[in-house]
């Protein structure tokens, strides 16, 4: 094994690991000498590796973030722009429901140093936050060209992002309960709040989030 090749295991020994001690005791649990005794190695595995615990941390939001960019890919695209955007919110929830804490220290580093999603309404970033978005725009892009929604497809898409985001946070603080039930008495509502103010029909809307009743 290289000693490149060496290095980019550790890196991502120390990732692993960081994310397991996030998901067991919080941000907290995130010390040099807990990674290092989580991986077998001295503290200084670290600071070799990463250069202390703040790039260490940067890398784990990364991760993070793609993580949420592999459960975004698997919504795919229908006839149905805006179903595949209710898919993307309910993508967005999954990530945070599976890693919590992870998801909270994600957009804690985000921002903290503005730069990994940086100003998501003049510019395009390279990184892994804006590569999260910019498949939220892409859906919103095909739901405006389409004819269901109207407005410039960054603006459209931080206006979603922000509904769900504000609710996956109150989720995860527990303000929803336990389970689905905020996703189906709460959530896709929303979504269809969102989608109508935003120029689709009331029915329409409600179909592709799969609030269809009887009566309609």
């Amino acid at each position: 094994m290289s000693e490149r090749t060496r290095g980019e295991h550790a890196r991502t020994q120390l990732v692993e690991a960081a994310i397991r001690l996030l998901a067991d005791g919080g941000a907290e649990a995130l010390q040099a000498r807990k990674l290092a005794a989580e991986i077998g190695a001295s503290t200084m595995a670290v600071y070799t590796h990463f250069g202390g615990m703040a790039a260490l941390t940067e890398a784990v939001a990364r991760e993070g973030f793609r993580r949420l960019i592999a459960n975004m890919a698997t919504v795919g695209q229908s006839d149905d722009p805006v179903a595949d955007l209710y898919g993307l919110a309910l993508a967005y929830r999954r990530t945070a429901v599976e890693h919590p804490e992870l998801f909270t220290l994600m957009f804690r580093e985000a921002g903290a140093s503005g730069q990994p999603v940086g100003d998501l309404l003049k510019e395009k970033e390279d990184t892994e936050a804006a590569t999260s978005f910019q498949g939220m725009v892409t859906a919103v892009e095909r739901a405006i060209d389409a004819g269901r929604l109207t407005g410039h497809p960054l603006s459209v898409a931080s206006q979603v992002w922000s509904g769900v985001h504000g609710y996956v946070t109150l989720e995860l603080l527990g303000h929803f309960g336990r389970g689905d039930r905020g996703v189906t008495e709460v959530l896709a509502p929303l979504c269809v709040t969102l989608v109508v103010g935003l120029g689709d029909s009331h029915a329409a809307a409600r179909a592709s989030v799969g609030l269809i009743t009887t009566t309609e």
